[in-house]
């Protein structure tokens, strides 16, 4: 199934993000996650890989495993770091010869100690042109890209960067999933520019349920997310208390996810962190739209 399918009348997107685990031991504890998150009927699921392709192996192994075992679409990432068009092909070759016919393209962070991005000789400089090649190549594969309702902390304005996502969906991307955000109106904003600029494919909500204050620190730092004062406040007063912050992130989030699904949007994609318990809290107090 193309991730497009997903989404449309009488239909919404219900979608995990994964990132591939360290060791052995790891991925047992994230199947028993996933066989958890698997109840709740997602659409599809996605695995990220590490910066400069360093998992690429990994991820490939976590997605054709899950598409094996729980019988769903699922969606590899794929990046243009380190990487040259042939490689990329060989890797999406690969990929179909395992039943995974999605990917989320993305050009990448740069490797870590590079300041800038810049592409291998032979490569691809832009999420645009990643697009273009899973499109005119592999016709049949289905194409997610990201939006930022916050703007990308590379571009130079977000009337550039919103410039960008349409010529990443003029490319032939089917969807565009969001980074994480914590204030729904940066999404009702985002969402309504780009269908003034003529972006017309679903505008997906990525959201992550914060769990641990400190942690949540440092992930909306390197993706410039903001963090709402009053939920700040509150973790903040909540102090070591681990439970309590778990608490506060989840509630916010229920919050966060009802007005989501009030205002129609095409669906929720959620960064899981390899975990269960906050998605599964979140879902367990909403009601889904009619998925069928």
């Amino acid at each position: 199934m193309k991730l497009s399918a997903a989404y449309g009348p009488g239909k919404f997107g219900l979608s995990f993000e994964l990132f591939p685990p360290k060791t052995p031991q790891g991925e047992a504890t994230l199947f028993e996650h996933v066989a958890r998150l698997v109840e709740y009927g997602p659409s599809f699921i996605t695995c990220t890989y590490g910066a400069g392709g360093s998992t690429q192996d990994t991820t490939l192994g976590v997605v054709s495993r899950v598409h094996r075992e729980f019988r769903l679409p699922v969606a590899t990432h794929l990046t243009c770091v380190g990487a040259t068009v042939d490689q990329l092909r060989d890797y999406l070759r690969r990929a179909a010869a395992e039943g995974v016919h999605n990917v989320v393209a993305l050009r990448g962070d740069p490797p870590r100690g590079d300041a800038k991005f810049r592409p291998v000789p032979d490569g691809l400089a832009h999420a645009n042109e990643l697009v273009s090649l899973v499109r005119r190549e592999f016709a049949d594969f289905g194409i997610a890209v990201a939006g930022y309702p916050e703007t990308h902390h590379e571009a130079p304005s977000s009337q550039v960067d919103l410039e960008n996502l349409k010529r990443k969906v003029d490319a032939g991307a089917d969807v565009a999933i969001t980074q994480l955000f914590y204030d729904n109106a940066d999404y009702f904003h985002f969402r309504q520019r780009c269908q003034e600029i003529g972006i017309g494919v679903p505008i997906v909500p990525g959201l992550l349920p914060i769990t641990n204050f400190a942690q949540i620190k440092r992930i909306s730092a390197l993706c410039g997310a903001k963090l709402p004062e009053r939920l700040v406040q509150g973790l903040e007063a909540a102090g070591g208390d681990a439970q309590q912050q778990f608490e506060l992130g989840v509630e916010s989030a229920i919050r966060q996810t009802r007005e989501l699904i009030d205002a129609g949007v095409p669906g929720i994609h959620f960064y899981v962190l390899n975990r269960s318990e906050a998605a599964a809290r979140v879902l367990s107090e909403v009601s889904l739209p009619n998925r069928h």
